[in-house]
């Protein structure tokens, strides 16, 4: 039964990826690739990675693709421009595609997938916490690792908020010292408009 589902999610998650990049259009894609997210979690649970698979749904599932379907929807782009030269680049973007494939068959092919580098998971216990040994590998095997990619991620968040900050003449920045200092008369002034007056 564990076979016949994971043949039956991989199905799920190759066409959802395709339609994907084929899809006219944008709020199609990203609900195919919501559709992608929830049978990779589905394969995720199937490997026994319950965290895994409950952070890909609340994470990507449920922040980023619905900020993404609320951006497309609210932007309403027009996707016709973009979509003139798919069947141009079509024969290239695949050609290149399956070179990629081949090339990553030929290099991990022989030596990771193998029968004896992927055994058969061992059913654990009740007790078993997959968060905790997730945790344990995290911070003891691949600490190193997990540090340079926060480093890397840090530099980029930094870098992204360099680029997009520019010093502008004409925008206006509130003193806050000046707001506490205000009064009532330098604010609200009192007109006495007579009958008949225009002014």
């Amino acid at each position: 039964m564990t076979s016949i589902l994971f043949y039956l999610f991989s199905a799920v998650l190759l066409f959802a990826a395709f339609k994907v990049i084929t899809a006219k259009s944008a709020v199609h894609a990203a609900i195919f690739l919501i559709l992608a997210f929830f049978t990779t979690s589905a394969l995720w649970l199937l490997l026994e990675a319950e965290f895994l698979a409950i952070t890909l749904v609340l994470v990507y599932v449920g922040a980023v693709m619905v900020l993404f379907l609320f951006v497309v929807m609210m932007l309403d782009a027009n996707m016709e421009p973009l979509r003139e030269g798919f069947t141009r680049y079509f024969p290239a973007g695949a050609l290149v595609a399956a070179t990629i494939v081949v090339e990553m068959s030929v290099v991990l092919g022989g030596r990771y997938f193998s029968a004896e580098n992927f055994p058969s998971p061992v059913p654990h216990g009740p007790d078993y916490s997959n968060t905790k040994e997730l945790g344990e590998q995290l911070y003891t095997v691949h600490v190193f690792s997990f540090e340079v990619a926060a480093a890397i991620l840090l530099i980029a968040i930094v870098a992204a908020i360099g680029l997009t900050f520019r010093r502008r003449p004409e925008s206006r920045k509130q003193n806050i010292a000046d707001q506490h200092r205000v009064n009532r008369s330098d604010r609200v002034r009192l007109l006495d408009i007579r009958e008949g007056d225009e002014t």
